[in-house]
């Protein structure tokens, strides 16, 4: 597989480091599918796709590298990363403990106006899984889950999640749409809110634990189907 043209947008001058905005269209590529796993990353295509420089674009590359989120695979240089069942396994117990700290910390930092936009987002997020597609769940999800990270005061666990998540968008994508998995995503999410907004801690972190569990469960299952095993 080779870089794909389509769905990358030149990049414009602005405040933020050229590298970290690389990095977030790059990361943005991955989780929306447009490179997929086992892609080829060609630089030439990237700076023309990006209106980059090689360096700074190499740099970025460099950083994506050393999370893991793009692999080195024999003479074919940079590929992104797929994930095997083992791999999926330790990303889902670790985002299930981060996930629960966050959730904690949340219900211990978050303000009133946070409380009331986890609310708007809980909405939306059952409204994206019941009626959205693969793109929309996950973009959702997304801005549910920096809700509660930016509540919880934890920019590093925020950070850290984010690396796991990614690493597994491409299964993601597909378990998210499964009919049973929308039915069962839509009740942990609203247990795992009623609880916070409850001030429930303990039932809010096993809301949380769960709704991971079952994630992995889902996402294991689509790896097993995309494997034909």
């Amino acid at each position: 597989m080779t870089s794909k043209a389509e769905g990358l947008t030149a990049l414009v001058a602005e405040a933020a480091p050229l590298r970290q905005k690389i990095m977030r269209s790059l990361r943005r590529a991955i989780e929306t599918g447009v490179l997929e796993p086992g892609t080829r990353l060609i630089e030439k295509d990237l700076c023309q796709q990006l209106n980059v420089s090689r360096t700074s674009l190499r740099e970025a590359l460099r950083q994506l590298h050393a999370e893991g989120i793009l692999t080195e695979v024999g003479n074919r240089g940079l590929t992104v990363a797929a994930v095997t069942i083992e791999d999926a396994r330790n990303i889902y117990r670790l985002r299930g403990a981060i996930e629960s700290l966050l959730v904690r910390q949340f219900m211990e930092n978050a303000t009133e106006l946070e409380f009331d936009q986890l609310k708007v987002m809980r909405d939306r997020l059952i409204e994206a899984y019941q009626n959205g597609g693969a793109e929309e769940i996950v973009g959702t999800k997304r801005e549910f889950y920096d809700l509660i990270s930016a509540g919880a005061r934890n920019p590093l666990g925020h950070d850290i999640l984010n690396k796991l998540t990614l690493l597994t968008s491409p299964l993601r994508r597909k378990s998210v749409v499964r009919p049973e998995r929308r039915k069962s995503s839509t009740k942990e999410i609203k247990d795992l809110v009623r609880a916070i907004l409850n001030g429930d801690m303990e039932a809010a972190s096993e809301a949380a634990q769960v709704h991971i569990a079952h994630s992995a469960e889902s996402v294991i299952h689509a790896l097993r189907e995309a494997n034909g095993s």
